[in-house]
Parts: C-alpha cells; sequence; structure tokens
C-alpha cells in the first residue's frame, strides 16, 4: 500500500467514526410537548426545560417544526414526525421513556426569584411555578378543562379576589409529575379567573426535602 493510500484510508475511518453516533448518543431520549401557541410559534418544551417559541422552519434543541395550526404542531425529530396538541402528553424518540420512578426534581431559577419547570397533571402538560406560600397546586378553569378535570364535582370554595368573594374547587389530581418524578393523589384547588401558569403549591412539595443553593433548587421524594 503507498502512502498515499494510507492516508486516504486514514481520512476515511476517521469520518466515519464521526458520523457514528456515540453510544450515548442512540441511547437519548427526548420527551417533547406542545405548552401552548403565540401566533403560529410553537410553545415547546424539551426534556422538561423551560418552554421556547419556534416558529415554522425553526429548530430547537434538534426538535424543527414543520407547520403550526391554533392548537398543534407537526415536529421532525430524528427523522420522524410527530403531531403534538397542546396540553398532550409528551411524545418520546430515541428510546423509552421511564415510568416516572426517579426521586429527585431539580429546578433552575427563571429570573425574579421564582422557579418556573414544566411538568404534567393527569398526563397532560402544563407550566408550574413554584410556590411554598400556596397550602396546594392552583390552576384556573381553562388548565383543569385541558386536563380533562370534571373540578364542578369537587368540594366548592369561597375564595377572596380583588373583585369580591367568588366560588372555586377543590379537587384531587390522579397524577402529578415533574420529569422522571410521578407522584399520585395531590389535592388541587380549581380557581374561576385564567392564570398564565399553574401554582406547585404544598400539596405537591411538602412529599420533598427541599433544598435551595443559590439559582439551583433540588427536590428529593421523601414519599
Amino acid at each position: 500500500m503507498t502512502r498515499t493510500h494510507a492516508l486516504a484510508g486514514a481520512v476515511l475511518l476517521l469520518c466515519l467514526l464521526a458520523s457514528r453516533p456515540s453510544l450515548g448518543q442512540q441511547a437519548d431520549v427526548q420527551s417533547v410537548a406542545l405548552a401552548g401557541m403565540m401566533g403560529n410559534k410553537a410553545l415547546l418544551v424539551v426534556n422538561g426545560g423551560a418552554p421556547k417559541t419556534v416558529a415554522p422552519g425553526e429548530t430547537h434543541q434538534g426538535v424543527k417544526i414543520i407547520s403550526t395550526t391554533s392548537e398543534q404542531a407537526v415536529i421532525e425529530q430524528g427523522g420522524k414526525r410527530h403531531t403534538l396538541r397542546v396540553g398532550d402528553a409528551p411524545v418520546s424518540s430515541g428510546g423509552t421513556a421511564s415510568a416516572g420512578r426517579g426521586t429527585r426534581i431539580t429546578i433552575t431559577e427563571s429570573g425574579g426569584g421564582h422557579f418556573m419547570t414544566a411538568g404534567q397533571i393527569n398526563g397532560k402538560a402544563v407550566q408550574f411555578m413554584v410556590d411554598t406560600g400556596a397550602t396546594s397546586i392552583s390552576m384556573g378553569v381553562s388548565d383543569a378543562e385541558r386536563a380533562g378535570i370534571n373540578y364542578k364535582e369537587g368540594q366548592p370554595v369561597q375564595m377572596g379576589t380583588a373583585n369580591g368573594t367568588t366560588t372555586g374547587y377543590r379537587i384531587r389530581l390522579n397524577t402529578v409529575r415533574i420529569g422522571e418524578v410521578e407522584v399520585f393523589d395531590v389535592d388541587a384547588v380549581v380557581v374561576p379567573q385564567a392564570m398564565p401558569f399553574l401554582l406547585l403549591g404544598n400539596s405537591f412539595l411538602s412529599r420533598f426535602q427541599m433544598r435551595r443553593e443559590n439559582s439551583l433548587m433540588t427536590l428529593d421524594k421523601r414519599y
């Protein structure tokens, strides 16, 4: 073999190795949920991260928006296309999603001292804000309806608002999931007014040991 042929062979081998995905890449699982729509832009939540507005033709963390309507988006990931609908459970590709048996949640501060995180209620995608002053998880009527909750069968409660007293409903959620951690039978309250996000209150937080270090909040499951 000549020196030129040997060099060409080495270059070809390096190119093949560079193009081959690593074992970690092959096993990577990406979950993608559609948290909402802003005009023709999709509000994507990838791997439980912060929501990101993505327009048709744009790509975010390997997820490309093909097209959108008022309540759904067609995405392309790993050569496959999926249709996401607002509030549906995340879709996963590249492996098998876990069964929610994790025990630790890590949340990064989103700014202004607030801790925001994507999650699921009864399998429906939602956006939470941690609120240690809230007795339970709180959500608006539209969020409850999107999660398929028949909140009017809950216990009516009187609630004070800036516009006077109104009626809310105390309910129990079958499942609440953040990342790989899932808990069951969680108390919540549904309020009449619309809310930009759900309050993640102590009916959920009390099941965890909470620790905050600078801009990082860690929740370790106790039961």
